[in-house]
């Protein structure tokens, strides 16, 4: 059994995961771990799912190199089996949104202060409790889950991406496209659609989201690299924040201030009307764009999309 694996995606941030392979053995020979100890490999496109039930099943800590997606694949496998409640779940993070790594306090240190200052950090930091919620029963969901101008937006983004329109596999290089994709998807609004939800105290309640810009729900208190339209966001107390997002002033607002102390919360408690909930359905058309966690799920889980509560995971983080 090892202390530490990491699994670590060899393309995320522009191939930072092949330096970081390369630098593990010094850095972890220099905390005093002997080799049997730990060990690191890549992930493999081709049986991912299988190679991180491996991984869940020979160590005490798996640490996830990668962007949202990697993260979101390793949780994904611990729905399946019973290592909730025995693996601790590390991130270095190498993607473009990283709001997960920004929650856990992990986003900035890694930025300022590089990698071995993270890893020396993160391999004796302690643990958090974390919900993690399935989707349609079958996709875990870590971050956030939408349908919108913002999933259309990452669809187009990750089809640039996969046809080569993007030149640069660089950070800054993918958010300017990011941007402009903003400004070419700017007049989407969701074809049809109807939110079901039941609140904290068990009042059930739908809503017609048809033409609205938006249905963002989250886990986490970040979205989209970092904005936080979610009003007091905990990720560890079996709800979600949900926000239904009428038009392009209110999408863009929160964007903007959601994060600005008293000014933001006002606006979103009263304003966005940020919701708490225990469970939710969304009925859409079958050719909405969705997006989970950063990633595309347009056309992968029908018509009618569930969210409900899964288990709570260990969740290694540093302290703020």
């Amino acid at each position: 059994m090892y202390k530490f694996v990491f699994l670590i995606n060899p393309v995320s941030g522009g191939g930072q995961g092949k330096v970081i392979f390369q630098f593990l053995p010094e850095i972890m020979k220099s905390m005093d771990f002997a080799d049997a100890d730990w060990k690191a490999e890549f992930t493999r496109a081709a049986d991912m799912e299988e190679q991180i039930r491996g991984a869940l099943a020979s160590t005490e800590t798996l640490i996830a190199v990668g962007g949202d997606g990697t993260v979101s694949a390793v949780l994904s496998a611990m729905l399946s089996g019973d290592y909730a409640g025995q693996v601790k779940i590390g991130l270095i993070p190498l993607g473009t949104g990283n709001d997960l790594a920004r929650v856990l306090n992990l986003y900035k240190p890694f930025v300022d202060r590089g990698l071995l200052f993270l890893v020396r950090r993160l391999l004796r930091a302690k643990a958090r409790p974390f919900d993690i919620w399935k989707v349609n029963g079958k996709f875990a969901m870590a971050n956030y889950f939408s349908g919108g101008i913002d999933a259309r937006i990452a669809h187009d983004f990750n089809s640039d991406r996969a046809n080569g329109v993007i030149a640069s596999n660089s950070v800054i290089a993918n958010k300017l496209h990011y941007v402009r994709r903003f400004f070419a998807d700017r007049n989407y609004v969701l074809k049809r659609g109807t939110l079901g939800f039941c609140d904290r105290d068990g009042v059930c309640e739908s809503i017609d989201v048809s033409g609205h810009r938006t249905v963002i729900v989250g886990n986490i208190p970040s979205f989209a690299s970092g904005a936080n339209p979610f009003y007091k966001s905990n990720m560890a107390d079996g709800l979600l924040e949900v926000v239904d997002v009428p038009d392009m002033f209110k999408f863009l607002m929160a964007i903007a201030i959601g994060n600005i102390p008293v000014i933001g919360g006002i606006y979103k408690k009263y304003f966005l009307k940020s919701r708490k909930v225990r469970s939710l359905k969304l009925v859409m058309a079958g050719d909405e764009f969705l997006q989970l966690d950063g990633e595309d799920l347009s056309g992968k889980v029908g018509t009618e999309i569930t969210i409900e509560y899964a288990c709570q995971v260990q969740m290694l983080a540093l302290e703020d």
